[in-house]
């Protein structure tokens, strides 16, 4: 007998070699039936697979992540298994869940498919699905798995087959479709209820530009039709809201290829939203005693390799500059942290200058592959909102709270409600990927945990998501689409200041290493501007809109009374414009609506004799007329209420 242990700490006895599945069934057919994997002492486990030692049981259906990921998973091989169908001679590449859905990357030689193709494998899918296939894991030699794979000449599976060892090698089979993968997978297709191919798309084989272009076919599943449904409604208000989209009609941003792909160019309205959002952080650093600088786009490479960040960014990254000195090289900027540190290297410092807080809106430069580069969301150079905050042991739990609490404080500011946190960790079982002390990681975890649980932080820990230097609290927000992004990030850091020998004298008049903290609430202004236009469809709020009135004369009549309601409105600081245009009144306002022009000043015959104003806000029609005096007190309770 074996002892199976409850997440409520209950414990059953049952009979080794019992499955999950069994386990379930002994508590309810209902939980049997929605349950899709399971996790046995901490690892995914399929529902159908003995368990042989005592053990800890967790089940995991739809709405939980391991159930979506697995779920998805299972719906790639059914995928691969109609393609096969379909098109015999296929190679396979990898075929994962992702975030919303599952791809898998083939090659079809020479074959290139269509819109129409998609439509065939979707096809063949729902037809497989009725078949009611179980997924069933095979234990395989490494001899053996080599062997099928020749036989089929797949010459993908068997590069990654190169990588494995003898004795952690399995197959998952369902219906006449075998795949080299370590799983777990849903007992069955039957789950699989609704079914949608998505895109197709370019993707070189492991990400390398060298090896040769596969195809990637996106997809998305669901276990009933109603939730694809709903799925498939929010993907077309994605499409409405994508900032690349939104970036051109609302001349935000631009690419030139004459100034190369991945470095975005702010346009004049682009450049008031970012000024603007500068500005905001900028004053409430200094309410915090931040010190701000400038640092250069480039240092010598020396500075990098002490960092650590040349070996971490080196090879894929943008190439050295060479100087007419022999031996004399320059680097890109890949990170600000460096610099910042010989800023504190610069003059000697005490216990009494800490906390020292530097922060810059500094631009950083990474070789991201074509491929790989997405509007503002990923690019080669961008401008991170950095700081760094160089403290002693004691004041470090208090300086990571005040950074916390900046962090929300933008957060609520451009409206991101539903904010938690992910903890950071090291992976436990990939130390060299670290710089540093094992104890002093520990320390520093410790540390990270205890002031997101004093604040109350809704968390989870993620294992294997630190930075090379030090463990992170990273905050994840969801949009108005529900989608969650990863944005502000707090990281703890006691590695640094070892590398760069930094030092301060504390009260003993004794040497000190400082502990050094890593932020960056916005993350970088190209990703946070890029999310926060799809978050609001475009609609900025009223503070931030590079626009935030325009004037709208009847007739060409009233253009000198227009032109002095300008004036007024720029004498108090108010970003607006005229549409001079000779079209008529509805129009402008249709062409402003569709601007997201928040509020709206219609001048005709009435208003002119009145030396009044008639306002309109954009999506709500007319607010009715005011006198100037009026309209200011009107214009400042809503840029107060932080509208948009």
């Amino acid at each position: 007998m074996i002892k199976i242990t409850f997440p409520d700490g209950n414990c059953k006895e049952f009979e080794n070699g019992t499955t999950p599945m069994d386990v379930a069934k002994s508590i309810s057919h209902g939980l049997a039936k929605r349950i899709l994997i399971s996790t046995i002492n901490g690892a995914e486990h399929d529902l159908n697979r003995p368990i042989n030692e005592d053990a800890d049981l967790v089940f995991h259906a739809w709405d939980d992540d391991e159930g979506k990921s697995t779920f998805w998973h299972s719906s790639a091989h059914l995928m691969a298994e109609a393609i096969e169908a379909i098109y015999p001679d296929t190679k396979f590449g990898i075929g994962p869940a992702i975030d919303n859905g599952f791809y898998y990357d083939i090659d079809l030689g020479d074959r290139k498919l269509t819109e129409a193709d998609l439509d065939k494998i979707e096809k063949k899918m729902k037809q497989l699905v009725k078949a009611n296939a179980s997924f069933e894991r095979t234990e395989v030699s490494k001899q053996d798995a080599i062997k099928y794979f020749k036989e089929k000449n797949d010459p993908y599976k068997l590069e990654l087959i190169e990588g494995l060892e003898d004795g952690e090698i399995t197959f998952y089979k369902q219906g006449s479709f075998t795949d080299l993968c370590r799983g777990p997978h849903i007992p069955s297709t039957k789950h699989i209820k609704a079914i949608k191919l998505l895109s197709l798309a370019g993707a070189y084989w492991r990400g390398d530009e060298k090896n040769k272009q596969l195809t990637r076919i996106y997809g998305i599943s669901f276990p009933k039709q109603e939730a694809l449904d709903e799925y498939l409604v929010m993907l077309e208000e994605a499409k409405k809201r994508d900032h690349r989209k939104l970036g051109k009609e609302l001349g935000i941003f631009m690419f030139s290829q004459n100034v190369g792909s991945g470095l975005p160019i702010w346009l004049p309205n682009g450049t008031i939203v970012r000024t603007n959002l500068e500005n905001f952080l900028k004053e409430e650093q200094l309410k915090r005693g931040y010190h701000s600088v400038i640092t250069p786009h480039i240092g010598k490479i020396d500075l990098y390799k002490t960092s650590g960040h040349y070996d971490k960014y080196g090879e894929d990254s943008f190439q050295s500059i060479k100087t007419p000195n022999p031996g004399e090289e320059y680097f890109l900027k890949p990170m600000n942290c460096p610099h910042h540190c010989e800023i504190f290297k610069h003059a000697p410092k005490s216990y009494r200058d800490l906390p020292y807080r530097v922060a810059e809106f500094g631009t950083v430069y990474r070789y991201e592959q074509s491929g790989e580069l997405n509007g503002l969301t990923r690019v080669r150079g961008f401008t991170q909102d950095d700081a760094h905050i160089f403290c002693s042991e004691d004041q470090v739990k208090e300086e990571f709270i005040n950074v916390i609490e900046l962090v929300q404080l933008v957060f609520k500011k451009l409206g991101f409600e539903e904010v938690m946190v992910q903890l950071s960790f090291r992976d436990p079982e990939n130390p060299e990927k670290y710089i540093g002390d094992p104890a002093i990681w520990d320390k520093a975890e410790k540390a990270i945990a205890e002031a997101a649980e004093e604040k109350g932080l809704q968390s989870q820990i993620e294992f294997g998501e630190a930075a090379f230097y030090g463990p992170k609290l990273d905050f994840m927000v969801k949009d108005a689409l529900g989608r969650s992004w990863q944005l502000g990030t707090i990281q703890l850091d006691y590695n640094l200041p070892e590398r760069f020998e930094l030092e301060f004298i504390d009260a003993n008049n004794e040497a000190q290493r400082p502990v050094m903290i890593h932020r960056a609430p916005f993350g970088s202004m190209e990703r946070f501007i890029a999310i926060l236009l799809e978050h609001c469809a475009g609609k900025l709020p009223l503070w931030l809109v590079p626009e935030q009135i325009r004037i709208l004369p009847i007739s060409d009549k009233f253009m000198d009374y227009s032109k002095k309601i300008l004036n007024s409105l720029n004498n108090c600081d108010i970003r607006c414009s005229i549409d001079q245009r000779t079209e008529k009144i509805g129009r402008k306002i249709r062409d402003a609506e569709i601007n997201k022009v928040p509020i709206m000043i219609i001048i005709g015959e009435k208003e002119s004799d009145q030396q009044k104003l008639s306002v309109r806000l954009q999506g709500k029609g007319d607010q009715g007329t005011f006198s100037m005096e009026e309209f200011i007190t009107f214009y400042n309770n809503k840029l107060n209420q932080n509208i948009n």
